[in-house]
């Protein structure tokens, strides 16, 4: 049925009012759990730059000053001005920060590792560092790189000697969070290859179907406890807003299109986490929606005490304070002036870090939200994320 272009309208602006009812009534009405939490002894994350603490920085050109300014007071590997949600994760369970795979040099993994690198995907993407702008190390990758860690680890372990302490404990595996934040470069990769929001949409399934199956072997190594972040609103971001400046807005001044799609990845992927949670009834699958919680800083960003939501924090040029020849940290020559790019004056009241990742404010703020169980399928906190349920 082919619709009207007011009937496109009211549709649209049907879902963006009840994104934004859900958002608000979540975060004013967090669900509270009085029961007992699960004392996991490690995290195992895979993902991108969202939860990259150091791999990208390892593997290729590490992020410079003023990265890493609020918190670590130098560049500390993650794409932001201090830390992420993967280390407010950590930090509530008393956990040290977890380093980096690929960052070999002194590294200790006794608490876990992160398999993370910036610009990572799902699926195997077309054109790869340094021929292109994707990561080597997506998600197939990771998962043979976590494969190889936990059979090397326990060698180590028996050798003994010096390193292993510095490796998990074999007890760790099955009783570990395993937590996930990764897709929104498989939607920016299609978006960049100029490919139609249609196409975009029509390559989701797959996507999804890569993710499942990579799950699927994780849980065969003995995963069990499972914590899914579903994707952000991408098209609220700078990179997005300024390469596809065409594109029609919502009242947010977030690109209707882009967020649709990702709107749409996020429906697949909550479906395919339904599906995982039925199949394998012994494990306990937590699915997250950052995406409303993100989505209420660029909405109503006075309300939780941002400012400019659209606009980098760290970055140079146009309405957005973001340009793809010059990013966070370069140097650009205007009129013979070499001028460096450097942190606005307030960073933790912006939500944009760089034009492309989140502040150290933003992040905290999403942790916050996300949890106490407000924004998870099933309605289970951070803290409860071993227990499984029937849902």
């Amino acid at each position: 049925m082919k619709l009207t272009t007011m009937s496109k309208q009211a549709i649209s602006h049907f879902f963006f009012m009840l994104v934004l009812l859900q958002a608000q009534d979540t975060i004013l009405n967090p669900v509270v759990y009085a029961e007992e939490h699960c004392d996991f002894p490690a995290i195992f994350n895979l993902g991108d730059s969202n939860s990259d603490t150091g791999g990208y920085a390892a593997a290729f050109d590490p992020p410079t000053s003023p990265y890493g300014e609020t918190y670590f007071h130098m560049p500390a590997g993650r794409f932001s001005d201090g830390r992420l949600i993967i280390d407010f994760i950590a930090e509530a369970f008393g956990l040290p920060f977890i380093n980096a795979y690929l960052d070999s040099l002194g590294t200790d993994f006794s608490h876990g590792i992160n398999f993370a690198t910036a610009a990572s995907t799902i699926r195997l993407p077309d054109s790869i560092i340094p021929n292109g702008g994707f990561s080597p190390f997506y998600l197939d990758v990771q998962y043979s790189q976590f494969e190889q860690f936990k059979s090397r680890s326990q060698m180590i372990r028996e050798q003994g000697g010096l390193f292993a302490s510095l490796m998990p404990k074999g007890e760790y595996f099955p009783k570990a969070l395993y937590t996930f934040d990764i897709g929104q470069n498989d939607l920016g990769e299609g978006f960049f290859a100029n490919l139609t929001i249609q196409e975009v949409n029509a390559s989701v399934p797959d996507i999804i179907n890569n993710f499942s199956a990579n799950i699927k072997k994780i849980y065969s190594l003995g995963a069990r406890s499972f914590w899914v972040h579903n994707t952000g609103p991408i098209g609220c971001l700078p990179y997005i807003l300024t390469a596809f400046s065409s594109a029609e807005k919502d009242s947010v001044g977030c690109l209707k299109p882009h967020n649709e799609v990702a709107q749409y990845f996020n429906l697949k992927l909550k479906e395919a986490v339904a599906q995982l949670r039925n199949e394998f009834p012994s494990a306990a699958f937590t699915y997250v929606d950052i995406y409303s919680v993100k989505y209420s800083l660029f909405a109503e960003p006075q309300k939780h005490g941002f400012e400019l939501p659209l606009v980098s924090c760290c970055g140079y040029g146009g309405q957005y304070n973001y340009s793809a020849e010059v990013g966070c940290g370069g140097t650009i020559t205007v009129n013979g002036t070499e001028i460096f790019v450097g942190s606005c004056d307030r960073p933790s009241v912006r939500v944009v870090w760089d034009g492309i990742h989140y502040t150290e404010a933003a992040n905290k703020f999403i942790f916050d939200q996300i949890s106490n169980g407000s924004f998870s399928d099933p309605h289970v906190p951070l803290k409860r994320a071993c227990q499984r349920t029937s849902k």
